[in-house]
């Protein structure tokens, strides 16, 4: 018996252990539909958590614990672990022998242990899926809530910059835009969208910049934003501090708003660390001059606009009140001629809507509107809250030059597209570009004046456009300033589309120095020959008169600057102008003056004489211009008279080669004699900066002298008919071209010429405006038989790359532009009008991706255009219009 139960202990021993793994085969089967049924509801479970967690994130600002994160991933692991059990097991069960044995035991053996395995791992993790909470409540970002009052008009520009801050790939945003537009007020909306609510931010912080920039003072606000005792700062060197700051805020994810910004504010100086790819930080900014988002860098810029008319109505009906508004029928009439004198500008129509508040009466109201309209700075609240405060943009201006050029603006009438050339002209008249003896240099300062005016938003219209505008309210802020802060109204006058101008009120002009009268009548009220001592600018433009009354400028001894353009129906020019011995500037451009009087030669001051588009001139007096010494810009361009009497061309030119200060000329050439001149006189041809040949008679080749090109702003070429080719002479610059050897050629005109193309044109790399019309030979803008590719590629000639408009017009044998598709980095517009064989536009998907605006042409044209696939036509479509 002592033997036998030892050997039936090991016996027992042995059978259990091999029962229970024996077990595994025959139950493989009823394993697998267990597993497989576990499984599923491991997965339903999952999917309950994952709403609730859902939910919680969406709803209550929160976020998934890491213990929900961690059992959500793993049940993720376990169903495709499952799944490849189930479908192993499904095979080792169809490969049962007569569907009961298995083929390969051990195969099924080792397959059972698994799955009844697995069954244990799923019904744990299955027991693990019971949370008391799947979420946790997220943080509220240390952050000082900004009062403010209700908001008009940002709700959009403010999902704008909250979608920017939820994406991870913009680190900085610049607002910017003109004072009083509201770019503060949504700079409090967005600190206050993070106030006592849940975020991804650890702190926002709230900083006033503005000018100088104290960096100190920054660095204390920011830290005392942070969990840092005040004696590890306080007293603290710059340095010390920023090392302190950058390590506080590594360690975080930051919001840094940064408001009223006039120059770079250094971050790293500061302490702000680098916004990398790490981090969720962001800085925002806001600042009234665009060049400032330039400097900082920032990744997204965008401009806070003026009011849209509704906007503007929504904002003042909220400052003056329903119940005024409603008073009187009338009320809401003139309350829309207030809103208007605003022109969207929220800083304005608070200020005159609280004003207007107290005014009940419809006669209340015009009074108002007849002060808003006359003299604004005298309106309640304009003198004294608007204008001082639009002041901090003029006062932030580099120089004198740039502010006096800024105020000078104000001398257009409301609403007025100003053309920069013409402006420019204008200052240089004025003597403000006076530093620079070469007149193209002052024009180029000037183009660069226009644009830092645009940058600051002193100016609008966008910087690469030739044409400007100022606000409205902005330009009576500029006008209260040209008048001694409102102290001296009558310095400047400034009227527009007057019927009639009474002679009492030209009397009030006696102290004016700067008069501006467009599409008004002078011819009565100036009957009486006033007197105007201090006048030096008179800027008389579109007055349908045909003469100037008599005497009118007897008594403007002083006068400097003389504009009198675009009066069509003026015929003769009074011997009165001639005896204005302090003249420096004399704009006649379109006026219909036939002859200039030999008196003009006393004008020895006059620096500037422009004569374009003066229609009818037939006489210019021998020995008139060069009796003219200080004379520095001329300009002669697109007469219509071929009628010439007493107009010797040769003998002109003649007599503007010997001017020595004369630097900048623009001229039409009419003959094939004065072409000549000008293609043998080296002065001539640095001198001239704007060409226009037109007709030239016997003309069959002109050829251009690179040094030509080297000096030409405007090239045009205007019904030539016998001219029937144009070339470059290279010289000795054949084979090592340039870029820069055609850098000033930015316009190009050419109409109803015989050319076949205009290849020379590959070399003009500044080229911004192309026109080509009424030729109706021409077949190709840049030719492929006399500039093939490699020689362009040779020359790193990139055709059109300034391109900023194109307009071909009634070309039509037009087949081609060029061959290949360019680029076009700068292209805005695209004409074409009457080429029906154009059937191909030089545009890949890369073409004017940014830039383009418009293309316009014929309906039948654009449907039978060509292209290399549906995609790029319709990349394309969106932006064409029917003309």
């Amino acid at each position: 018996m002592d033997c036998v139960s030892p050997i039936l202990d090991v016996a027992t021993r042995l059978w259990d252990c091999t029962a229970k793994r024996v077990v595994y085969i025959p139950e493989l089967e009823k394993n697998l539909n267990s597993l497989k049924s576990l499984t599923e509801e491991l997965s339903n479970l999952s999917k309950d958590v994952m709403v609730s967690v859902e939910r919680e994130e969406e709803l209550q600002q929160s976020r998934r614990t890491h213990e929900v994160d961690g059992w959500l991933l793993a049940v993720q692991v376990m169903e495709a672990e499952v799944e490849e059990i189930l479908q192993n097991g499904h095979q080792e069960i169809q490969q049962k022998c007569l569907g009961t044995c298995p083929k390969n035991c051990r195969s099924s053996y080792r397959l059972g242990k698994i799955v009844s395995r697995k069954i244990d791992a799923v019904t744990e993790l299955k027991g693990k899926g019971h949370f008391d909470f799947v979420a946790h409540t997220l943080p509220c970002a240390p952050v000082d809530e900004r009062p403010m009052g209700k908001t008009v008009g940002l709700d959009l520009m403010f999902e704008k910059v909250r979608r920017c801050l939820e994406d991870e790939q913009v680190r900085s945003i610049g607002l910017y835009g003109i004072g009083g537009a509201g770019k503060t007020t949504l700079l409090r909306k967005i600190n206050n969208e993070y106030f006592g609510k849940r975020n991804d931010f650890d702190v926002v912080i709230w900083i006033v910049v503005s000018k100088p920039i104290n960096i100190g003072n920054i660095q204390d606000v920011i830290l005392n934003k942070l969990p840092t005792p005040e004696h590890k700062w306080k007293n603290r060197s710059k340095e010390e501090k920023a090392a302190e700051i950058c390590k506080l805020l590594k360690a975080k994810n930051f919001v840094i708003l940064l408001d009223d910004m006039w120059e770079r504010l250094d971050l790293f100086e500061v302490g702000i660390p680098h916004l990398g790819d790490q981090t969720k930080s962001k800085v925002v900014l806001t600042t009234r001059s665009e060049r400032v988002c330039d400097e900082m860098e920032v990744h997204k810029r965008m401009r806070v606009k003026c009011l849209t008319p509704d906007e503007a109505f929504s904002l003042f009906r909220d400052k003056v009140g329903e119940n005024i508004l409603n008073s009187h029928p009338e009320i809401k009439r003139l309350a829309k001629i207030v809103i208007e004198e605003c022109k969207g500008l929220p800083l304005a129509l608070i200020v005159i809507g609280r004003s207007m508040a107290s005014r009940k009466t419809p006669r209340e109201w015009e009074q108002a509107i007849q002060v808003l309209k006359s003299y604004p700075a005298e309106f309640s609240g304009m003198g004294d809250q608007v204008f001082p405060i639009l002041k901090f943009s003029y006062d932030h201006l580099d120089n004198d030059t740039i502010k006096s050029c800024f105020l000078y603006c104000s001398t257009f009438p409301e609403d007025h597209e100003i053309l920069n050339e013409g402006l420019i002209d204008l200052w240089i008249g004025e003597g403000f570009l006076n530093k620079f003896d070469d007149i193209h240099k002052a024009h180029n300062q000037g183009d660069e004046i226009i644009r830092s005016l645009k940058l600051a938003c002193l100016l609008e219209g966008d910087v690469s456009e030739d044409t400007c505008k100022m606000h409205d309210v902005i330009r009576d802020m500029a006008l209260w300033l040209s008048c001694d802060y409102g102290k001296k109204r009558h310095k400047i006058f400034v009227l527009d589309h007057v019927q009639l101008i009474e002679a009492y009120e030209i009397v009030k002009w006696k102290e004016a120095q700067r008069i501006s009268l467009w599409d008004s009548n002078i011819n009565k009220g100036f009957s009486l020959s006033p007197c105007f001592p201090n006048l030096q600018t008179l800027i008389l433009i579109n007055s349908n008169m045909k003469s100037l009354p008599i005497g009118f400028f007897q008594s403007m001894p002083a006068i400097r600057v003389l504009d009198l353009s675009r009066n069509e129906e003026l015929v003769e020019l009074p011997l009165e102008i001639c005896r204005l011995e302090s003249l420096e500037y004399l704009n006649l451009t379109w006026t219909s003056i036939k002859r200039m009087p030999i008196e003009l030669k006393n004008l020895t001051k006059l620096r500037c004489l422009i004569l374009d588009r003066v229609k009818w001139l037939e006489v210019i007096p021998s020995n008139v211009i060069s009796c003219l010494p200080n004379l520095q810009m001329f300009k002669m361009v697109h007469r219509i008279s071929l009628d010439i009497v007493e107009y010797d061309e040769v003998g002109v030119l003649q007599e503007l080669e010997c001017l020595q200060y004369l630097s900048w000329i623009s001229i039409s050439l009419l003959t094939a004699p004065v072409v000549k001149k000008y293609l043998t006189s080296l002065i001539l041809q640095k001198r001239i900066r704007e060409l226009n040949m037109r007709t030239c008679p016997g003309l069959k080749v002109v050829e251009l002298p690179l040094s030509t090109l080297q000096t030409l702003t405007m090239l045009g070429f205007d019904h030539c008919n016998d001219l029937e080719r144009v070339k470059i002479n290279m010289g000795l610059s054949r084979g090592h071209i340039s870029n820069s050897n055609f850098h000033n050629l930015v316009r190009v005109n050419i109409s109803g010429c015989r050319f076949l193309d205009l290849t020379w044109l590959i070399y003009a790399s500044s080229l911004e405006f192309l026109l080509v019309r009424t030729s109706r030979d021409m077949e190709e803008i840049i030719g492929s038989d006399e500039c093939g590719d490699s020689e362009i590629d040779q020359q790193n000639l990139s055709i059109f790359s300034r391109l900023v408009v194109l307009w071909l017009h009634d070309l039509p044998n037009l087949k081609s532009i060029y061959r290949r598709a360019l680029p076009f980095h700068s292209l805005k517009k695209i004409h074409v009008y009457h080429c029906p064989n154009l059937r191909k536009l030089p545009l890949n998907s890369n073409s004017a991706s940014n830039t383009l605006k418009i293309i316009e042409g014929e309906s039948s044209w654009w449907e039978n255009l060509q292209w290399e696939d549906d995609n790029l036509k319709r990349t394309f479509t969106p932006y064409f219009k029917t003309w």
